[in-house]
C-alpha cells in the first residue's frame, strides 16, 4: 500500500473513530445508513463498501474543484431543451435497452426505510370491511391513536372505487422504472392489508412491470404518470397514502420544471402522519466527478451519454424541498461511503441524500 494510501486512510479511520455505532450480530449492518466502519487501514480491502466516511478539507475542495471544471462548458441553450421536453423518449429508449438489467433490486429498502412496512402491517386494526369502505393506517398505533380513531376515514374525493380502496397501508413509489423497489416490496407485502401503486412517465418501463410473472394487481397497480404534470389526477383520492416512496427520481428532473411544485403536489397524496422516503445522489458523489466537459445543463444538473439527466443535491436543499411543502423533518442525512474496488485497488468515494419528512397530524378538535 502506497504512503499516500495510507495516509489518507489514517485521516478517515480518525474522523469516523468518533462515530457512536451499536453492536449488532449477523449478516447485516443496523440502519441507518449501516455500520461497517473502518478503523484499521489494513482491512481496507476486506470489503466492498465501508460506511460513514468523513472527508477531509482538502478532499472536499478538490471535489468542489473537479465539479466546477466539468462545468464550465455547458450544453448551448438552444439545444437544452430537448432534455426536458423529450425526458420520456431517453427514458423509454432506456428501459428498451436494458430491460430489467441495469438495475439490481433494491433489497436494502427494508433495512434503510422499515416504515414501509410496519410490523403490524399483516393484522393491521381495521374493522370487517365491507363493499365501498375505507380504512385508515393503524401503523405507529400509539400515535394515531391519540390522533384520529382507528379505522377512520380520510378520503375526501368523490372516486366511488379505486384500485387498493380497501387496504389499510397504501403505498405509492413514484418514479419506478422497471421495478426495482416494487418486486422486493411485492414479495413481502403478499398476505397483508397493504396495497402498493407504482408509476413512471417510461410506458416502457411500466409495461416490463406489468409483464413481470410476479407482478400481481391484487396488491399492486401500475400506471403512466409524469409526476411534473401537476393537473393530472392519480387513480386514487388526496390524503390516501401512508407511505411515498422517492427513491432516484427528483434528481432526473430538469430544475426548471419546479421539483418544489412536485413534492407540493405528492405532500397532499399523504395522510396526515404519512411520510415521504427519500433517497437520491449528493453533491460530489463519484458520477458528478465523473462528467466530461460539455455535458452539464445548469449547475450540478447534467446529462448522460443516452441523454438522462441528473442533479446532485445538497443536504440543505433536501431540507427546504421538503419542508416548504408543509412535512416534517424525521430524518435528513449526507450519507458518505467508501466504495472498493477490492481486484484494482482503488477506492471511491459515495455521496447519497437519505430523508424522511411527515405530514403533521391532524389537529383533534377540542371535546
Amino acid at each position: 500500500m502506497s504512503v499516500e494510501m495510507r495516509g489518507f486512510l489514517k485521516l478517515t479511520v480518525r474522523a469516523v473513530s468518533c462515530i457512536p455505532r451499536r453492536l449488532y450480530s449477523g449478516g447485516r449492518p443496523p440502519a441507518p445508513l449501516g455500520g461497517r466502519i473502518l478503523t484499521n487501514p489494513d482491512e481496507i480491502f476486506q470489503h466492498n463498501m465501508w460506511d460513514h466516511v468523513q472527508w477531509t478539507e482538502e478532499e472536499t475542495e478538490k471535489a468542489r474543484q473537479k465539479a466546477e471544471d466539468n462545468s464550465k462548458e455547458k450544453i448551448p441553450v438552444e439545444e437544452q431543451s430537448k432534455y426536458d421536453t423529450e425526458a420520456h423518449k431517453y427514458w423509454d429508449r432506456f428501459y428498451e435497452m436494458h430491460q430489467r438489467k441495469f438495475f439490481k433490486n433494491r433489497t436494502w429498502l427494508y433495512i434503510e426505510f422499515p416504515e414501509l412496512f410496519p410490523p403490524d402491517a399483516a393484522g393491521m386494526c381495521s374493522p370487517e370491511q365491507g363493499p365501498g369502505s375505507e380504512v385508515d393506517s393503524c401503523s405507529e398505533s400509539g400515535i394515531r391513536e391519540k390522533q384520529q380513531p382507528c379505522g377512520s376515514s380520510t378520503l375526501t374525493s368523490d372516486m366511488d372505487t379505486f384500485p387498493g380502496q380497501h387496504a389499510a397501508f397504501r403505498i405509492l413509489e413514484v418514479g419506478c422504472g422497471a421495478g426495482n423497489s416494487v418486486f422486493p416490496i411485492i414479495s413481502t407485502i403478499g398476505g397483508s392489508k397493504v396495497f402498493l401503486y407504482c408509476c413512471d412517465f417510461s410506458s416502457r418501463a411500466i409495461e416490463l412491470i406489468q409483464e413481470h410473472p410476479d407482478y400481481d394487481p391484487a396488491v399492486c397497480h401500475a400506471f403512466v404518470r409524469d409526476i411534473c404534470d401537476t393537473t393530472s389526477p392519480f387513480p386514487f383520492p388526496p390524503e390516501s397514502l401512508d407511505i411515498i416512496l422517492v427513491v432516484f427520481v427528483l434528481s432526473a428532473i430538469h430544475p426548471a420544471r419546479r421539483a418544489q411544485d412536485v413534492v407540493k403536489g405528492l405532500a397532499g397524496l399523504l395522510k396526515p402522519g404519512g411520510i415521504m422516503l427519500f433517497r437520491d445522489y449528493g453533491r460530489y458523489d463519484l458520477s458528478q466527478l465523473r462528467f466530461k466537459k460539455g455535458q452539464c445543463l445548469s449547475e450540478n444538473f447534467y446529462t448522460r451519454q443516452d441523454g438522462t439527466c441528473v442533479y446532485f443535491f445538497t443536504k440543505d436543499e433536501v431540507h427546504h424541498l421538503f419542508s416548504n411543502a408543509g412535512l416534517e423533518e424525521i430524518q435528513n442525512l449526507e450519507d458518505r461511503r467508501l466504495q472498493v474496488n477490492r481486484g484494482k485497488k482503488v477506492v471511491m468515494h459515495r455521496v447519497w441524500m437519505q430523508s424522511k419528512y411527515r405530514k403533521p397530524y391532524l389537529i383533534p378538535a377540542s371535546v
